[in-house]
């Protein structure tokens, strides 16, 4: 199980950099890293370890926090939701996957082609808490 999370975690950073330009906000102390692509990139081995089903109407999001100053990866609750157009409104429930060092929050959200979700993230320790907020169009790939 370690090694496919270690996959998992290597997959969405070789992916996330080479593919997709960087999105990132600074919210306070952190800086949040986020992406959505597609279950289907990945393969099925690491899917399964991951405990993600593939399908071409599953999206994977993707979210790391760093600390701003030390780009440490942050151990927090991640919890959020994502809004259709028409406004139909999922849950996201976020998984943490640490592996080493690093620590990633994964979710699946089920969508249809070309459809736009709202993402509307909380991301909080004891102390702080922030809302990462994005919006993005979703493709069946």
């Amino acid at each position: 199980m370690s090694m496919l999370k270690h996959f998992v975690c290597l997959f969405l950073l070789i992916f996330s950099a080479s593919i997709w330009a960087e999105q990132k906000q600074v919210l306070g102390d952190w800086d949040v890293h986020y992406m959505v692509v597609g279950t289907t990139f990945l393969t099925p081995e690491v899917a399964q370890g991951a405990g993600i089903v593939r399908s071409k109407f599953n999206a994977l999001v993707n979210i790391s926090v760093l600390d701003s100053a030390t780009q440490k990866a942050q151990s927090l609750i991640v919890e959020g939701n994502a809004r259709n157009l028409i406004g139909t409104t999922k849950a996201l429930t976020f998984k943490e996957v640490q592996d080493g060092d690093a620590i990633y929050y994964l979710a699946v959200l089920p969508f249809r082609d070309q459809e736009t979700y709202r993402f509307d993230i909380t991301i909080r320790d004891h102390q702080t808490s922030q809302t990462l907020a994005f919006q993005q169009k979703i493709y069946v790939d």
